[in-house]
């Protein structure tokens, strides 16, 4: 067990850790280029709707064959798409390797896929635990990798700090060898199977608790991924010091750690619905007391770490939840499909907020809309329930 928490939670660190920091290549790439903060918003929305997208049928094949292939493809994938990132000429180039490519390659590497290992190889009374242990060491690779990224970038340059990137990214295949399972080969799963796909999938849309998962995990992906990648634009537009931002981004990380550990154990003795509308409706309140607050270093600072601990803290609680319902025999897929919802909630806030600041010069009503979806999040996940599911039994559709 301890080898595969040591693995998962290297490959998370890298794979979330590089992804977090793509807000601090905004400002220099788009004006490097010549570029519109709505081209480069784009890019970073496609690769998460590539993502979301792509992580269905990823967790498909990772349910099927294991993550070891699909994790050794994904870090392939990923150096390729950084090196696309930091050569492409015109927009529609960088989309496609921003966007597709480095979208296509975190499908394979990072929760869907690492959460079907650990729903397979730990038990269920340490499941959840597990689960938030993985996603803090995610929490770590931000507040370990973004400083990093914004030191390389102001060492060599924005395209010279992807090179380097791209070669890290690679030790991913290298920690797939720690998280083979036994059983999987040649196509041979590790188990009978009970259910095709898409008996899973029929079961899952008609279980209502399914469908307000899935719809609370939209606004899990909006807030963050607009925070994530629009927050060191906002500072720098009210003249805050560049290192402003790479801290803000940092303390989430660092934050993000306690929080997704604490809500993993959290998990395994509190209904975990509620914990999950407790995150979200503090995610409101945070953000209006930051809006409503002088902006200054400390008041980002606070608002960062407020946030980081409630940041990543969905995750374990979403996948234990899926798990504890469906069972594990399709948890890849079945967390690949409510990531889905996530990843179209990313999509929305980045481009979102790209957009509104070229049409409006300002972020204000994304700010507005973060708050209102965190009110209606925090309301959607109380009427989920843990039951597992029992088969042969019909569901009720109301």
């Amino acid at each position: 067990m301890v080898q595969v928490l040591l693995c998962a939670g290297m490959v998370v660190t890298l794979s979330m850790g590089i992804r977090h920091g793509f807000g601090l290549w905004l400002q220099p790439i788009t004006q490097d280029m010549g570029w519109s903060r709505e081209s480069f918003s784009l890019a970073i929305a496609v690769q998460n709707i590539a993502w979301g997208v792509l992580g269905i049928f990823v967790g498909m094949l990772a349910d099927r064959w294991g993550a070891f292939k699909i994790l050794i493809v994904g870090a392939l994938l990923y150096a390729l798409g950084l090196v696309g990132m930091a050569l492409a000429p015109t927009t529609w180039l960088f989309i496609l390797s921003t966007g597709l490519i480095i979208g296509a390659a975190q499908s394979g590497t990072t929760y869907a896929v690492v959460y079907g290992v650990l729903g397979r190889q730990i038990p269920v009374a340490r499941r959840s635990w597990a689960m938030g242990i993985t996603a803090a060491a995610g929490s770590f690779g931000q507040f370990f990798m973004v400083p990093v990224e914004g030191g390389l970038i102001a060492a060599v340059g924005w395209s010279h700090a992807l090179m380097v990137l791209a070669l890290v990214v690679l030790l991913i295949g290298v920690l797939a060898f720690g998280l083979r399972e036994p059983g999987f080969g040649k196509g041979q799963v590790q188990a009978p199977r009970s259910q095709t796909v898409l008996q899973a999938l029929t079961e899952a849309r008609r279980h209502p608790s399914f469908v307000l998962l899935t719809l609370g995990y939209f606004v899990c992906g909006f807030q963050v991924m607009f925070i994530g990648v629009h927050m060191p634009s906002y500072l720098k537009d009210f003249d805050m010091a560049p290192q402003v931002a790479s801290y803000s981004l940092a303390l989430v990380g660092l934050f993000n750690i306690f929080g997704t550990y604490i809500a993993g154990n959290l998990g395994q003795r509190l209904p975990k619905q509620y914990l999950l509308s407790g995150i979200y409706g503090l995610r409101a309140v945070f953000t209006v007391l930051f809006l409503l607050a002088p902006l200054s270093p400390w008041s980002v600072y606070l608002y960062s770490a407020a946030m980081g601990f409630l940041w990543l803290s969905t995750v374990p609680l979403t996948n234990a939840l899926i798990a504890q319902i469906f069972g594990v025999q399709h948890l890849s897929m079945l967390g690949g499909v409510v990531f889905f919802s996530h990843q179209v909630g990313s999509f929305m806030g980045i481009w979102l907020g790209g957009y509104l600041y070229d049409t409006q010069g300002n972020y204000d009503v994304v700010w507005y809309l973060i708050v209102a979806l965190g009110v209606a999040a925090a309301l959607i996940n109380l009427p989920i329930r843990e039951t597992p599911v029992q088969r042969g039994v019909p569901l009720a559709t109301g």
